[in-house]
């Protein structure tokens, strides 16, 4: 039941039965993960016992807090590049801001925060913000955050090795996911056969395809996640797409 769960039945599940997460439960996850035959099995109970944990640390630092809204998470999250006396601009002017902002998103998504709520609250801001056209900031502010958020949980499963074998096209198309946006055209010059590299843009098509797939398997229908990591993920191949137009000098 937990491993089908949805990251918001999870936290649900474990809230209504937090007594039964005890020392047997996890000596039981631990046997269950060892016997697993395939390693997408055993990635996907190890994830489970990462968001088991953190559900569970965050109710006992919570206990005697009020939890925080979606709105609330986003604003911490963007404090450190957000300065009220100041109009919104990007990238910061202060690059140790934007480290600090990533270093909140990974904190709060392993604790997690980042549920489907703080998703469709970050949506639905920056909707209003491409449709006011004067908030050019805040835009690419919010949009940043999803890039982020959805780097971060993308990168939480690697199919770059089978085996001892390292599967190139899988590992470049990693390096990508966890590179930030502004480095992608760089890194699809030197890497592709087009360009500097040895991954033909084939290759790679068919990683993010399958890389797609395999997200759609794993995310709820219709979900702000699906969407986000869906977007991103087309986000490189449209960029790739356009690399190799460039590159063989198509207009």
């Amino acid at each position: 039941m937990l491993r089908d769960a949805n990251p918001q039945e999870l936290q649900k599940l474990v809230v209504e039965n937090i007594l039964a997460f005890n020392e047997g439960f996890w000596i039981r996850l631990a046997a269950r993960t060892d016997t697993c035959k395939s390693e997408d099995d055993k990635k996907d109970y190890e994830e489970l016992a990462i968001s088991v944990m953190s559900i569970v640390d965050c109710l006992v630092h919570k206990t005697n807090e009020k939890i925080e809204s979606s709105t609330d998470v986003l604003k911490e999250i963007l404090k450190p590049v957000v300065h009220e006396e100041e109009e919104i601009s990007w990238p910061p002017r202060d690059p140790d801001a934007l480290k600090l902002m990533e270093k909140k998103i990974t904190q709060r998504e392993q604790e997690g925060q980042l549920d489907e709520g703080f998703l469709a609250e970050v949506s639905a801001q920056l909707r209003q913000a491409k449709e006011d056209r004067d908030k050019p900031g805040l835009q690419a502010m919010l949009q940043k955050v999803l890039q982020l958020y959805a780097s971060r949980v993308l990168s939480k499963r690697s199919y770059a090795k089978k085996g001892d074998e390292v599967l190139k096209a899988e590992q470049f198309l990693e390096t990508i996911i966890q590179a930030p946006e502004e480095e992608w055209s760089k890194l699809l010059i030197d890497g592709l056969t087009v360009g500097k590299g040895e991954i033909s843009p084939d290759e790679l098509r068919a990683v993010i395809k399958k890389r797609i797939e395999r997200m759609l398997i794993r995310t709820e229908g219709g979900s702000y996640q699906q969407r986000i990591l869906n977007e991103y993920l087309k986000g490189i191949e449209s960029r790739a797409e356009d690399i190799v137009q460039v590159l063989q000098g198509k207009p």
